[in-house]
């Protein structure tokens, strides 16, 4: 069978398994109403709380112009206004660390759960039952036979290839398991949306730190992307990708995101833990938690919306799978003609074909419009972050398409910082070295095999 009929065949069945979904009633994408930016008071300032609760406004004036008054960007106002559209406060007092690939990622998240006191939460996408899963597992299982009281929301379609006994096992040890949205209907309580998935990655221990971001529990992650690597000649090369430790006040803020989503999943009541322990401040970062919701909250997405088109200098954005609504790809463009360089780092190589040739078929357009395309080579990329006017920041599990601002539960965090931001954009730099440019005149000579592969996808991208 020749690569066109395997696409053609691919396409089809998941265009009709998707159609299906459509009847149901699916809405449509809600874009953000430019109104909301207009109407923000550019001289207010934004609310900041930490530790001890809300800052008042003289120290929150204080505060941003103390450590932003370098910048070219009115940060005060931008934060006022990212608040009003997204109805989330800045907490102040955190530190980030920045996270790369998996080894490094679940060598911190695993010491974290060694040194648990009271409880350990976690959410994820996938578990997979591998060599790291196991690992994870076990180790997991080892901390609830301590008396850590531990509880895992995993979701039913990202471990739909994880036998049931590897989460069995984990359940009769005693461990707390939710798996979010089963696709067997007789297992719901409500009504059967399939489209509905819970994309977040949350790891809280004793509710002091956590982690976020784009890493699964998955052996993808078991090696770092070659040019993160010491050894060069290393042939076993894992997935690039980005997460976050936090420690401060804002893990207060992702221990609501988890428990909220127990509760409303859940009918099993979680042990009387200390959940919320008093939470000194650990750092100087400034963050905001964004949580959306399927169909329901679209925080993530007005975020980044105001953040491009607010933006003066630079957006630099790393995404694993980019197939943009018509807002979004209009805001980019716009950017880039009002003087903003605006580059984009998407998959050379990629672990979706579909996602993949729906991307490119925006590429056109793109690079028709200013923006600089980057395709990363030797590693499958799956970091989804931005990093705007060397100031504004984003780190999650969110990627730039409409599965994930509309249909899934996804989780990123907002880091206003220029010290984060230019750890930010080393990293961006390090990807650039190690990706290719696309030239537009050599994009409009490729294959027509490919400009139909792209054309075959594209129909498909609200649903990708």
């Amino acid at each position: 069978m020749g690569f066109s009929i395997k696409f053609i065949h691919y396409a089809t069945i998941t265009a009709f398994v998707l159609m299906l979904n459509a009847c149901a009633g699916l809405p449509e994408i809600n874009y953000l109403d430019k109104s909301e930016v207009q109407s923000g008071d550019r001289t207010s300032a934004p609310t900041v709380s930490n530790a001890q609760g809300a800052l008042s406004t003289k120290k929150t004036t204080a505060l941003l112009r103390q450590r932003w008054k370098k910048s070219s960007t009115d940060l005060a106002a931008l934060a006022a206004l990212e608040e009003e559209v997204t109805g989330r406060p800045l907490i102040a007092g955190n530190q980030v660390t920045l996270l790369f690939d998996g080894p490094q990622t679940m060598a911190a998240m695993m010491d974290a759960i060694r040194q648990a006191k009271d409880h350990i939460h976690l959410e994820t996408y996938i578990f997979d039952q591998d060599e790291l899963g196991n690992q994870f597992a076990d180790l997991l299982i080892a901390r609830q036979r301590d008396g850590i009281q531990v509880n895992i929301i995993y979701d039913s379609i990202g471990t739909i290839g994880t036998p049931q006994t590897f989460f069995d096992k984990m359940k009769d040890a005693g461990i707390q398991m939710l798996a979010f949205n089963p696709v067997n209907p007789l297992k719901l309580n409500g009504p059967w949306e399939p489209n509905k998935r819970d994309h977040r990655k949350i790891l809280i221990v004793d509710g002091e730190v956590a982690f976020t971001g784009g890493v699964n529990i998955s052996a993808s992650y078991a090696n770092s992307s070659l040019f993160r690597s010491k050894n060069k000649k290393d042939s076993k090369v894992g997935w690039r990708d980005t997460h976050i430790k936090i420690e401060g006040p804002a893990v207060a803020a992702l221990q609501w995101v988890f428990l909220d989503t127990w509760s409303s999943e859940s009918s099993i009541e979680l042990a009387d833990k200390l959940y919320f322990p008093p939470l000194k401040e650990k750092g100087n970062k400034l963050v905001r938690i964004l949580a959306s919701d399927s169909e329901s909250n679209h925080a993530i997405y007005k975020a980044y919306m105001l953040a491009i088109q607010e933006a003066k200098k630079s957006i630099h954005i790393t995404s694993a799978y980019f197939v943009p609504d018509a807002q979004i790809l209009q805001a980019l463009i716009a950017a880039a003609k009002r003087g903003v360089e605006v580059k984009l780092v998407l998959p050379g190589v990629t672990d979706s074909g579909l996602v993949f040739h729906a991307a490119q078929s925006f590429y056109s357009e793109m690079l028709e419009g200013g923006i600089q395309i980057y395709q990363l080579q030797v590693a499958v990329l799956h970091a989804k972050t931005a990093v705007i006017d060397e100031v504004w920041s984003t780190v999650g599990s969110t990627n730039i398409d409409t599965r994930s601002f509309l249909h899934n539960k996804e989780i990123n965090v907002v880091i206003i910082d220029p010290e984060f931001a230019q750890a930010m954009e080393n990293a961006f730099k390090e990807d650039l070295r190690l990706s290719t440019k696309i030239n537009i005149n050599e994009w409009q000579q490729r294959p027509f095999t490919n400009k139909f592969k792209e054309w075959m996808a594209r129909r498909l991208e609200y649903w990708l």
